[in-house]
């Protein structure tokens, strides 16, 4: 067995920020939950964004650059994520977190010059977002007016993995410089929410919309849905984070800035759990070994989690349109239940023993 790196250490504290988050979660649902606290509540949208997302991200990225002192953007997201649900100040969580989202934004610097791939760019300018967040949020600037930040961060980094993973069935396409300039498009349309909401939402729903026509239009997934295995579950995946995408990128181009109510609520969680979540279950079979070292086998079983996301999500989005406070709290609560059955399923997968399976006299792994 393929000892274990002492860099997984690192994802603990990132585990810790889902825990916390998903209760933080069932508070704002007004569910019970294992710990009641009133800080929980506050921190949950840049708990879950900077301090389990961002750790995940900043440690791939780490070990990507294989540079020492890359890991230091991990180890200050995660100590941010855990200062932020401790007793300790605000200040000082809101300090980590920008140290670590600057880190990270600085481990793409040898990742660029190491290569010029625009994919490291369309990351890098992600990562800068994340920076702007966790400064804009310690100066006090209220977590509705950073959404666009914090959104932007998850979607062009997880844009320019695509892009990394999937380049093959690009060449020959101008691909590469259109998602360049919409990636572009995003981050000064976001920075325009701060400054002319209205008009700034309005054109970073757009700038949305035309990112999911490139995910659509050049991404691998349209092929290989047709496939078996885990390439189809990690198409379904894909494509149905995709589908996700177009709610805030017609609600703020139709409607823009959307800070509150029902609107508000079918936003952050379209992006974090249509979009995102959905991208983690179809990339942990391959972005997890190489971070621990260790296969991650795909199992049908993996299937059950992720329909439950989408269907628990559909349920909770039916509620924000049609005002149902029942549906939206089911359908909160369901999909609490299918981030931590993946997680279980993902566990039960990368532990479990092979199965030997007798060929003649010789015996295999199946």
């Amino acid at each position: 067995m393929t000892p274990v790196p002492a860099r997984a250490l690192l994802l603990v504290p990132g585990g810790f920020a889902l825990l916390a988050g998903l209760d933080a979660a069932l508070l704002l649902l007004g569910l019970p939950a294992p710990v009641d606290t009133s800080r929980l509540p506050e921190v949950h949208g840049v708990l879950l964004v900077l301090g389990f997302v961002g750790t995940l991200v900043a440690l791939e990225r780490a070990v990507a650059a294989a540079r020492r002192w890359a890991y230091l953007a991990p180890a200050l997201l995660g100590a941010g994520a855990v200062v932020l649900v401790s007793p300790a100040s605000r200040t000082a969580a809101g300090a980590l977190l920008v140290a670590g989202s600057t880190a990270l934004a600085a481990v793409y610097v040898p990742l660029w010059r190491r290569s010029n791939d625009p994919a490291v760019l369309v990351q890098a300018a992600g990562a800068v977002l994340a920076a702007g967040a966790a400064l804009l949020w310690l100066a006090d600037v209220p977590v509705p007016d950073l959404l666009p930040w914090l959104c932007g961060f998850l979607i062009l980094t997880i844009a320019g993995e695509r892009l990394e993973l999937a380049r093959v069935t690009m060449l020959g396409t101008r691909a590469q410089p259109w998602l360049v300039t919409i990636a572009g498009a995003m981050v000064a349309a976001t920075v325009a929410t701060l400054l002319w909401p209205d008009v700034g939402h309005r054109l970073l729903g757009l700038a949305l919309l035309a990112l999911v026509a490139w995910l659509v239009r050049f991404d691998v997934a349209r092929r290989t849905v047709r496939a078996d295995g885990q390439a189809r579950f990690m198409a379904l995946c894909l494509l149905a984070g995709y589908a996700w995408l177009t709610v805030p990128g017609l609600t703020w181009s139709l409607t823009g800035a959307a800070a509150a109510g029902g609107a508000y609520d079918a936003v952050v969680h379209s992006v974090m759990l249509g979009f995102v979540m959905s991208m983690i279950m179809a990339h942990a079979s391959v972005i997890l070994p190489a971070v621990v070292r260790r296969p991650l086998p795909y199992t049908p079983l993996m299937y059950g989690p992720a329909a439950l996301l989408h269907g628990s999500l559909l349920l909770r989005v039916a509620g924000d349109v049609g005002g149902s406070d029942p549906a939206v709290d089911v359908g909160g609560a369901l999909g609490i239940v299918a981030i931590l059955a993946f997680v279980g399923v993902a566990l039960w997968s990368a532990l479990r023993r092979p199965v030997p399976t007798q060929i003649g006299t010789r015996e295999v792994s199946a």
